[in-house]
């Protein structure tokens, strides 16, 4: 960024902003309300210097000029405006300690700025509108999770450098750089690298959307949302059991078992089932453990959900569930039961409905052990987004 340029960038950003500013002010206006007894705005619209910046100096021997990215964000004084309701707004131009003004990449201050505020979400619009489209079904690919948008910036040797902007490898004539030099795919890949460098500061989830009327409130209140979704591995450390966790499950469940929670399960009928069990691994430590079985007519049953009771409250229990309820959707059981004599509450919480025998298949039907008389709790998952709903909301009471 020359003198010229940021000359022109600093029009065009007081050009946009006080343009945010008129059409914010106008919605709070009509939809936001007053507060009772005053003629006050519930929300305002406030701008300033919340954010410092740095330039980027000279890298490869090229110098950068006026080019910065984010030094440090004010997080107390966002906070703040937030408390009284009002909505905070920035611009690329960043203002270093000693007054100097730098162009600063929105898409990274934004993903900056979200992780430093510890925010949920973050949503970035995609010109193009371009989405991702399952191969096999042609239909739009609506949830990504960190590692699959990881793998995809790797397929296209995409990067964000650590100063904010991104590094495309356009030389040669591969397929993958081929698509890179289609605008609108090039674009959304970019936002998904800004997105990644979001959720790696924190922030839970990203939305990449195309700027339509409607967008954001189809994207964020509605079940099957319009963009993409890209969230944050929270099931990292889950996997499937071997025959050498046994032992491990064995001695996490035993407890349980000693006190009448769990049916027995030996070694030996462990050992015999062990495909069916998963494990969440803490530095080689089995913290959690959980059993899914299928039955016909897309039905599945989740057993055995223990947690360590040092690790019961940093919820790997509900991500233990959660993977579960997932890897069910994906074989297509969309009715998930428990059965349960203790924990029924913490079932229901999660959107569990009490159940009569007669509503799970026919072969669970014929193993019920009435003399157990556990009852039973069944969900039916309408779709990943009903996962991703509840993935957030037990996130955040963890987080």
């Amino acid at each position: 960024t020359d003198e010229d340029t940021l000359r022109v960038v600093k029009e065009e950003a007081g050009f946009v902003r006080f343009e945010i500013e008129r059409r914010l002010a106008k919605s709070l206006r009509l939809h936001g309300g007053l507060v009772k007894g005053s003629e006050s705005l519930v929300g305002n619209v406030v701008s300033g210097n919340f954010y410092s910046a740095q330039p980027f100096g000279v890298i490869d021997g090229i110098d950068y000029c006026w080019t910065g990215f984010p030094r440090k964000v004010e997080v107390e004084r966002i906070r703040q405006v937030h408390e009284t309701n009002d909505i905070v707004l920035l611009t690329s131009l960043g203002v270093s300690p000693s007054g100097e003004i730098f162009n600063v990449n929105s898409e990274f201050l934004a993903a900056s700025v979200a992780g430093a505020v510890s925010a949920s979400k973050i949503v970035y619009f995609n010109v193009h509108g371009t989405l991702f489209q399952n191969k096999n079904t042609n239909k739009p690919v609506q949830n990504l999770r960190a590692s699959d948008a990881k793998n995809l910036l790797t397929h296209y040797n995409m990067k964000i450098h650590p100063k904010g902007f991104a590094l495309v490898d356009l030389d040669g004539n591969s397929p993958q750089q081929q698509v890179l030099r289609t605008p609108g795919s090039m674009e959304t890949l970019i936002k998904v690298g800004y997105s990644m460098v979001a959720l790696e500061k924190g922030v839970k989830r990203a939305h990449i959307l195309a700027p339509e009327n409607g967008a954001l409130v189809q994207e964020l209140y509605t079940r099957d949302g319009c963009g993409t979704l890209i969230s944050r591995d929270l099931y990292e450390g889950i996997r499937r059991a071997d025959v050498n966790d046994v032992s491990g499950i064995y001695d996490l469940i035993d407890p349980l078992v000693r006190a009448g929670t769990l049916v027995p399960r030996p070694k030996s009928k462990l050992e015999k089932e062990i495909t069916g069990y998963y494990v969440y691994t803490r530095d080689g430590l089995i913290v959690a453990t959980g059993q899914l079985k299928r039955f016909e007519g897309g039905f599945a049953e989740i057993g055995c959900l223990v947690v360590n009771k040092d690790y019961r409250k940093g919820g790997r229990g509900d991500a233990m569930l959660g993977y579960l309820e997932r890897l069910s959707l994906q074989c297509g059981a969309r009715k998930v039961f428990v059965l349960s004599t203790q924990t029924m509450d913490w079932f229901i919480e999660r959107g569990f409905r009490e159940v009569s025998v007669e509503s799970l298949p026919p072969s669970r039907q014929a193993l019920y052990n009435k003399k157990r008389k556990s009852k039973i709790y069944m969900k039916e998952i309408d779709g990943e987004r009903d996962l991703d709903a509840a993935e957030l909301w037990w996130s955040n009471q963890v987080s």
